[in-house]
């Protein structure tokens, strides 16, 4: 196995997940966000997704 050299200042390149992770949080905080307008009128408990963030609420009290 060669080793390699250490990037200069101007070779810097970020890895594919040190771009995707932040976008795919901002993404899901996003559609949060945007999904919180119609939460008066959604029943709790009726989707997989409220289930999920209800066990977790549940399991961190």
């Amino acid at each position: 196995m060669t080793a390699r050299a250490r990037p200069t200042q101007g070779e810097m390149r970020l890895r594919w997940w040190a771009v995707a992770l932040p976008i795919a949080s901002f993404a899901a905080l996003l559609a949060l966000l945007a999904s919180a307008q119609d939460s008066t009128a959604a029943t709790v408990g009726t989707d997989p997704v409220s289930q999920l963030f209800e066990y977790v609420h549940a399991s961190l009290r």
